[in-house]
Parts: structure tokens; C-alpha cells; sequence
């Protein structure tokens, strides 16, 4: 066995405070993932009560309202698609900076050294939660657009009698 990866097995308080020390901003990022994971549950949630107020229009309507409404269920199915894959890389994410906080205890407690470990899986962790933030933006973008196409309202005009 290679005895120059593994440190002094020494589980000495002073170290045990500098590992919690290590830890803490892991452990703020994930509250901060945690506060977008509630936005992005909240816009999910809304995305899809919209969609069940749609799905009986749409059996009852007609021509161009049909289309319309089609339309519109269609952009929110894939906004629901989008959100949802925010949702599972900002996830990833968490389970990333978890594993980081875990491998600096064991570090601690076994001795051994994890530190390329833990600098891939936090550099792993920020992709994912850039890649979260990026499809967010996407998703937010697509929100935009289904406002935009009931633009065509504010320009019509009443028939006059």
C-alpha cells in the first residue's frame, strides 16, 4: 500500500474546526440551491395548473381558439420539460456539494487525501449549477414568449357599428 497518499491519522480538534470551516460555504451554497429549487418548483407548479385550466378549453373549442389554445399547451408542456431539467442538474448539483462536505470529514477522519476528489466534484457541482441557471434563463425566455403571441390583443380594434 502507498503510504504517501495517506496523512497522519491524527483526529485532533483544532483540525476537526478547520474542516467545519472548509465546510460552511458548501453548506451555504446549498440553501442557496435550495431557494432557486422553490423558484423552480413554484414556476412548475404554476405551469402545470395552467395546463389543466387549458385541457378542457381545448376539447370544447374550435378553428383558430383551438389552435391558439394548442399552441399554448404545447409551449407550456415544453416549458414543464425545460424546468424540470433545471431542476434535476440543480439537484445534481446539491448531491455534488454534499459529497464535497462529506469526502472533507472523511478526509478528516480516515486520513487519507481527497483533495482532487473533492476539487473535481466541487468543479462538477458549479456546471451543474451554472447549466441549472442557464436552462432557467431559457425557460424564463420561453415564458416570455407565450405573453408575447397575446400581444395581437393590445392591437385590435372593436368593429365599429
Amino acid at each position: 500500500m502507498d503510504t504517501s497518499s495517506i496523512l497522519p491519522h491524527t483526529p485532533d480538534l483544532r483540525y476537526l474546526a478547520q474542516i467545519i470551516q472548509l465546510a460552511v460555504a458548501p453548506v451555504f451554497l446549498l440553501a442557496g440551491l435550495g431557494a432557486f429549487l422553490n423558484v423552480c418548483a413554484g414556476r412548475l407548479a404554476r405551469i402545470v395548473d395552467r395546463m389543466r385550466t387549458l385541457e378542457p378549453r381545448i376539447l370544447g373549442s374550435r378553428g383558430e381558439e383551438h389552435d391558439r389554445l394548442l399552441g399554448e399547451v404545447r409551449l407550456l408542456d415544453r416549458r414543464s420539460r425545460v424546468v424540470s431539467t433545471a431542476i434535476f442538474t440543480t439537484v445534481l448539483a446539491a448531491v455534488l456539494i454534499s459529497l464535497v462536505v462529506v469526502l472533507l470529514f472523511m478526509a478528516f477522519l480516515t486520513g487519507y487525501r481527497y483533495g482532487t476528489a473533492i476539487a473535481l466534484l466541487f468543479i462538477a457541482a458549479m456546471i451543474c449549477t451554472g447549466l441549472g441557471f442557464a436552462i432557467f434563463l431559457h425557460e424564463t425566455r420561453l415564458g416570455i414568449r407565450s405573453i408575447q403571441v397575446r400581444a395581437h390583443i393590445l392591437e385590435h380594434q372593436a368593429d365599429e357599428d
